[in-house]
């Protein structure tokens, strides 16, 4: 499985429910990415999408403790053995989790690969991603040119866990 986010230098993700900033290249990167693939995410971030829709050509799953949480468009389950069973009918190298922060905590340990797009910067948040540069197991073996988009530097950085 995969994971795919935007994180500052302090692996912040967002702050009221909404991405510390838009880049284009990145959103593009996340779009052409995804797109015909399975993504992951809790409640909240699909809330956070325009008109809280599911992405269009992706397969959405939806993790939520509500039971009665209903989707137009979407797989909606209520626990991570739910999410398990649901995810055995796809190939792992097609699922990627795209977050919040609960669910980004929850399945990196279950994941071997991450795309990660690193800004160069430190924004006021109350959401993070965990910080794969603090663990062992995650080593990076790609990444970009320096990207700039105004006064933002970045870059796409491809993590893979250790066998």
């Amino acid at each position: 499985m995969n994971l795919i986010a935007a994180v500052d230098k302090n692996w912040a993700i967002g702050k009221n429910n909404q991405l510390l900033v838009r880049i284009p290249a990145d959103q593009k990167f996340f779009r052409e990415t995804t797109t015909g693939k399975v993504v992951v995410m809790g409640r909240k971030t699909l809330e956070s999408f325009p008109n809280g829709l599911p992405l269009k050509n992706r397969t959405n799953i939806v993790l939520t403790k509500d039971k009665n949480y209903k989707v137009k468009d979407a797989i909606v389950l209520h626990s991570m053995d739910e999410l398990m069973v649901e995810l055995e009918k796809y190939d792992s190298d097609d699922i990627y989790i795209i977050g919040g922060e609960k669910i980004y905590a929850q399945l990196v340990d279950q994941c071997d690969v991450a795309h990660i797009t690193k800004i160069d910067y430190e924004y006021d948040a109350d959401a993070y991603f965990p910080n794969l540069d603090e663990k062992p197991e995650w080593v990076i073996t790609g990444d970009s040119e320096e990207q700039t988009y105004f006064d933002l530097i970045y870059y796409f950085y491809r993590y893979e866990r250790k066998a």
